[in-house]
């Protein structure tokens, strides 16, 4: 990725304050959890939204079936989508539907959908894609150590 689009992410990163995550999961070996873990452990606000596990609680917080349920006083800024590509589409219409302070659109590696990508910044909001929130602030703000994992953890055993 560019340096510009290093600054586009940067900025993202830096503005974000609510981020509703779409598909997140209560396994905790499953990045669905482990990055809106990470994500509220930076000081975001994390909306846990999984309709398989609406009412339920994840990382101390209630999961929203959809996007519609999520209180409009939250202010969500960035959706981050755990989903299938095929499935961003409507979460893209709903997102603009419900979601009126919304400026960015975050798709999970492997989710792309260049169509729902346009419909998005066609609608004022930031798009990124095939990338993930928790690797890039690593990568941005200084948190990935050799090899590109912030473990935090030191072995010698092989």
């Amino acid at each position: 990725m560019s340096t510009d689009a290093d600054d586009i992410l940067r900025d993202i990163l830096k503005t974000t304050r609510v981020i509703a995550v779409i598909g997140v999961s209560p396994n905790p070996v499953r990045p669905a959890f482990f990055v809106a873990r990470y994500l509220g452990l930076k000081g975001y606000t994390v909306i846990p939204v999984n309709p398989g596990h609406a009412g339920e609680q994840i990382l101390g917080r209630t999961v929203h079936g959809n996007l519609a349920s999520i209180p409009k006083d939250a202010k969500v800024d960035m959706v981050d989508i755990f989903r299938r590509s095929e499935a961003v589409p409507g979460i893209v219409e709903e997102a603009l539907r419900e979601l009126p302070g919304l400026r960015t659109i975050w798709m999970q590696i492997g989710v792309r959908h260049e169509d729902a990508a346009a419909r998005a910044r066609a609608a004022g909001l930031r798009v990124v894609q095939n990338r993930c929130p928790k690797i890039e602030y690593q990568r941005l703000f200084g948190e990935l150590r050799m090899g590109g994992f912030a473990t935090g953890i030191i072995s010698s055993r092989l």
